[in-house]
This record gives structure tokens, C-alpha cells and sequence, in this order.
């Protein structure tokens, strides 16, 4: 018997953190009311802090930087491509005929 890994949603997760932070109950109730572990909570509470907006993109999503970093390697990998055509090329043409 395995267990199933639970997803929850960006807006709970805030949530979540908001209830804590507020300072009105003590983490572990939260997260008991809540029926998830205290960890949990405080791992969310740090990956907000640290991430703000970007903070639960959701599965698949990367961050901004991420993204244009991927786009940017894409992108240099072409070009790099495209001049190694044109020196062969360049190669080809540039021989004197006998």
C-alpha cells in the first residue's frame, strides 16, 4: 500500500501561510486543522519570502529567469549552428579551381 503525494493549490498554500504568520494560533494547529504536516507551512512560508511572485509557478512552470535562460541557451545553440554552416559554406567556395 503506497501512499499518494498530495497537491494542493498556489491560493491555499498562501493561505496556509497567512493563518500562520498572523500569529492568532501556533503553527502546528493550523497545519493540524488543515490536515497537512507543520513542515509543510513552514516550507511554503520560506519558498514565499524567498520567491514572492513567482513563489508555486505550479508543475512545469519555471521561473522567469529559468525560462529566458532556457530561451537564451536555445538560442545561442542556433546560432552556433548557423555559423558552422557558413564556414563550411565559406570553405566550400572560397577553393581556386586547378
Amino acid at each position: 500500500m503506497t501512499k499518494r503525494k498530495r497537491k494542493y493549490d498556489k491560493e491555499f498554500k498562501i493561505e496556509a501561510v497567512r493563518l500562520a504568520t498572523k500569529g492568532d494560533r501556533s503553527t502546528a494547529e493550523i497545519a493540524r486543522d488543515l490536515g497537512i504536516h507543520p513542515n509543510l507551512i513552514y516550507n511554503w512560508k520560506e519558498r514565499l519570502t524567498k520567491d514572492k511572485d513567482q513563489a508555486f509557478s505550479g508543475q512545469g512552470h519555471l521561473k522567469l529567469e529559468a525560462e529566458e535562460m532556457r530561451r537564451l541557451k536555445r538560442q545561442l545553440a542556433d546560432t552556433k549552428e548557423e555559423r558552422d554552416i557558413l564556414k563550411k559554406a565559406l570553405a566550400i567556395f572560397s577553393k581556386t579551381p586547378k
